[in-house]
């Protein structure tokens, strides 16, 4: 059965895609489901950052679901329907105040490699495998996500995963700026659940501004909000967690931020 899964574990909200049989491959619904989800936990003051994963271990995400495309774009105005979920789905993670994750193990394709490209931080396993097979498959990709890529790669890095169809091992993909980290796929677990951990102590609202400053730096000059940046870092000042950040800092201790 193909689903979106979530749970909440402590600080971190999981958005789980789930669809074994076919490595994960995302149906119509779960790109559908996907903002709600991330919209409730960014909504959730427990959550710290939200991760998205793959369920098991033998792939992230592997596309989408092409068993679909003959029902789900079938014609112009089911293409057009189908393509606004899938748009709306790559949204999702950017627009989240919260810092959005990716854990990948295995096979990260296609969708999979989109939506990972609009997550905040990529972490994967030494065994996964990436590629992008829209020539493959003879789509064509949008604009956004194409200056997604650009932004991470470059344009001649980009120009080779689209061109070539081809693909490419952890190693590479961590040589080309696409990952933050790879670790070995035995210590996955170990060392992903210490780096939420590290996120999850830090000050919310210090967060939530460093993310639309970044944000921010990719879009088109007349479109930056650097008013709103700007009173971001005013709040990050005049709330109570600066406060405990100083004391805490002083007393040589953990802080405990509320994220007010």
């Amino acid at each position: 059965m193909a689903e979106l899964i979530t749970r909440k574990e402590n600080a971190v909200g999981w958005v789980i895609f789930s669809n074994p049989t076919k490595f994960n491959a995302v149906s119509q619904d779960m790109w559908t489901a996907l903002p709600k989800a991330i919209s409730a936990f960014d909504a959730d003051p427990e959550v710290r950052l939200v991760v998205i994963t793959g369920d098991g271990d033998k792939a992230f995400i592997s596309g989408a679901d092409i068993s679909q495309f003959e029902k789900a774009r079938g014609s112009a105005e089911a293409q057009a329907i189908y393509n606004q979920a899938v748009i709306d789905a790559y949204e999702a993670p950017v627009h989240c105040s919260k810092p959005v994750l990716a854990k990948i193990r295995g096979i990260c394709m296609g969708g999979g490699l989109g939506l990972a490209a609009a997550c905040d931080v990529r972490i994967a396993a030494d065994d996964a495998v990436f590629r992008m097979p829209a020539g493959r498959l003879g789509l064509g990709y949008n604009y956004t996500g194409i200056k997604r890529f650009v932004q991470m790669l470059g344009a001649a890095g980009t120009a080779d995963i689209f061109f070539s169809a081809r693909k490419f091992n952890a190693a590479d993909a961590l040589g080309m700026g696409f990952l933050n980290r790879v670790v070995p796929a035995a210590d996955l677990d170990r060392e992903f659940a210490a780096y939420c951990e590290l996120i999850a102590e830090n000050a919310p609202l210090t967060l939530a501004a460093a993310k639309f400053a970044i944000r921010q730096t990719g879009l088109d000059p007349e479109v930056r909000d650097l008013k709103q940046a700007a009173r971001m870092i005013e709040i990050c000042f005049d709330s109570e967690d600066y406060r405990e950040g100083r004391r805490a800092f002083m007393e040589k201790r953990k802080p405990n931020f509320k994220g007010k």
